[in-house]
């Protein structure tokens, strides 16, 4: 079926703009994944961002996947909460848009808890410590409503959006009831 989505692209240049998040009760611990596992990546994919239509790499191969993840200009970071994965994301650094948050979420369990703002910072962050003079990314009315509203609550502003109609699959992603 095809729904109108609305695309926001946020941006952020200078650290004076970010804004901490604040602390959790429970400890994350963020860490880059070092050795390319397309199993880890496509598990974190599809746990993610099964409830916000994320479809696109479903039926990525294993070939694929290592593929994509084996580029140097991407990264894998994940966060864990007393051991368990929690949420994720990916960065690609590229000379000419700067530091691009490609995916971003937690795992269902963990969405509400203030664990994603201290993830983003540490994105956005990252981002500054490859060298990248612009953080940015992209969010949609498919994503969670909260997300807009999450990315500038860090210092991300605003600075285009589109609105297009796109087919929309609105049944269980690739593995239903993760």
């Amino acid at each position: 079926m095809q729904k109108p989505v609305t695309t926001y692209y946020l941006e952020i240049f200078d650290r004076a703009d970010l804004k901490p998040a604040k602390a959790t009760a429970e400890p994350l611990e963020i860490r880059q994944v070092q050795i390319p596992l397309p199993e880890l990546n496509r598990m974190l994919y599809l746990a993610v961002g099964r409830d916000y239509h994320w479809r696109v790499r479903d039926q990525w191969s294993r070939e694929r996947w290592l593929e994509y993840m084996g580029r140097p200009e991407l990264e894998t970071w994940v966060a864990y909460v007393q051991g368990t994965p929690a949420g994720y994301y990916e960065q690609e650094l590229l000379p000419t848009t700067g530091a691009e948050v490609v995916n971003f979420g937690m795992l269902p369990d963990f969405v509400g808890r203030g664990f994603g703002g201290q993830m983003l910072a540490h994105a956005i962050e990252r981002g500054w410590q490859r060298g990248a003079k612009r953080v940015w990314l992209h969010t949609c009315t498919l994503d969670h409503p909260n997300a807009p509203a999450h990315y500038q609550a860090r210092g991300l502003k605003l600075y285009d959006t589109k609105t297009e109609l796109k087919e929309v699959d609105d049944g269980p992603g690739a593995w239903p009831g993760v």
